[in-house]
């Protein structure tokens, strides 16, 4: 049952941006970081975007600015590496959505092709970039998997109400 003091009504009509920026701070979702190599130079930031888009074929999807300083590395046949991050990797989601110069201040390892590889987080999967759509000052990245490697297992880090949060109880199984 609920506890009353979580729950809160109102009736405030709101459209556009407004009623999109209320809505999806209300939706939790997970935390990745990007990650790839420019002739050697890694780049890389933080996304809340990604997604499965289907495993017939292995596909993800992300979203990105069109003003990100990444954004004109998103070109099709690049390799990414799509790190899935857990409640130990709260600084590399920092660190990543932070200033570009001390993104990989840290150190990291390097997989095929350059990309930047965190064996801190959860798991990466190396994806290469399909198709990159353009919508308005956005745009939808589409990626096949290619490979994967699991590292650490620990609860999931979301993104929710503009700060970082660990899952909770579990509340059903699905299946």
């Amino acid at each position: 049952m609920q506890s009353l003091n979580l729950i809160r009504m109102t009736n405030i009509t709101l459209h556009g941006a407004d009623a999109l920026k209320a809505a999806f701070r209300r939706h939790a979702s997970g935390i990745t970081i990007i990650t790839g190599s420019d002739n050697g130079n890694p780049f890389g930031f933080t996304a809340s975007s990604a997604t499965s888009l289907g495993s017939t074929p292995p596909l993800v999807s992300l979203n990105i600015a069109q003003g990100s300083s990444s954004y004109p590395l998103m070109t099709k046949g690049r390799l990414l590496g799509l790190h899935v991050l857990g409640s130990e990797n709260l600084d590399l989601a920092q660190r990543l959505a932070g200033p570009k110069d001390q993104r990989f201040a840290n150190g990291y390892s390097e997989g095929e092709e350059q990309v930047p590889v965190f064996e801190s987080a959860s798991a990466v999967l190396f994806i290469r970039i399909r198709e990159v759509i353009d919508v308005e000052k956005n745009a939808v990245v589409i990626c096949d998997v290619e490979s994967g490697m699991e590292f650490n297992e620990q609860s999931p880090i979301t993104y929710f109400q503009r700060g970082y949060h660990q899952i909770g109880d579990r509340l059903a199984d699905n299946f």
